[in-house]
């Protein structure tokens, strides 16, 4: 194994990844490493990667299979698995997410390379879902344990049709051209560690058996223990970095700051399981086929 070294970032969320070249194989060892430290951290950054798109890709084989790059967004050309984060394909993806949770089983793992960083600006923040869930008062993660929440990419956006430019009204056309709603439990435990995390974000638009006003007022409660500062990573971006996040146990934010100035990275990710509530039961679908994203395991 290489001289691994991790150097931890905050308390909650984040680790820096040094002493190890993942433009190369990694030996088996090394790979469970890196996995473990995720497991502990779940978020890695990774200095000076010289990776291309197929060496990014082949660093996210060490963790599983790789799906393709989106349910509906297009790919970089060319390139099926790999998907372009692009200031000049839209604006921001400025509210906090989990990747895909509209599908019935999400990635379990993002990768983001940087490519081309604005001068100022740009950050990509990362929160703990598991930090949130500890710091429920335990009436409240009570409750939580028992919900379901209905996820969906055919959502109420903040911002209305009509007030979209013809770029903006086609990219949303785009993303939900295939409708999806899937219906996840709002704790999910995680496979590896059985750590519980909240399992919501900007997806995750309706409490099943609640109205959408009172679903609102539950999930935004909820949120706002996810978005502490103290459970967020804020991460500036450099040139030739990556950053390994476990998309079952964090949210992601990609702040909009930067004046519209180039800015682009790429995204592979890693297919995951269908995720699990604390009583063992699986999510399931009500809409929308995603095996073309993503098989689901037997």
């Amino acid at each position: 194994m290489s001289e691994l070294e991790i150097q931890k970032v905050t308390a909650h969320i984040g680790a820096r990844v040094l002493g190890v070249d993942i433009s190369k194989p990694l030996d088996a060892e090394t790979a469970t490493a890196i996995r473990e430290a995720l497991n502990v951290h779940k978020a890695l950054v990774f200095d000076d990667v010289n990776l291309d798109d197929e060496g990014q890709q082949a660093f996210v084989r060490h963790f599983g299979d790789v799906t393709t790059a989106h349910p509906t967004v297009s790919s970089v050309e060319g390139v099926p698995n790999v998907l372009p984060v692009d200031s000049e394909r839209g604006r921001a993806a400025n509210h906090w997410h989990t990747d895909v949770t509209f599908v019935l089983n999400p990635p379990q793992a993002s990768t983001l390379r940087s490519l081309t960083i604005p001068p100022y600006g740009g950050e990509t923040l990362i929160a703990s879902s598991a930090a949130a869930y500890r710091q429920l008062p335990e009436s409240l993660r009570n409750l939580a344990d028992t919900l379901w929440a209905e996820h969906t990419n055919d959502y109420d956006y903040a911002v209305p049709e009509e007030e979209l430019d013809e770029q903006q009204a086609a990219q949303r056309a785009q993303f939900t051209s295939i409708k999806y709603r899937t219906v996840h439990p709002v704790v999910r435990v995680h496979p590896l560690t059985g750590e519980r995390g909240l399992f919501i974000g900007g997806f995750a638009q309706r409490i099943v058996g609640l109205s959408p006003g009172e679903s609102r007022k539950i999930l935004d409660l909820l949120q706002a223990y996810v978005t502490r500062p103290e459970n967020i990573l804020r991460h500036r971006w450099s040139e030739n970095q990556l950053v390994l996040f476990d998309n079952r146990i964090t949210q992601h934010y990609a702040v909009d700051n930067y004046d519209g100035l180039p800015r682009r990275l790429h995204r592979v990710t890693v297919a995951g399981d269908i995720p699990v509530g604390i009583e063992g039961k699986e999510s399931y679908s009500i809409e929308g086929d995603a095996s073309h994203y993503t098989s689901v395991a037997a």
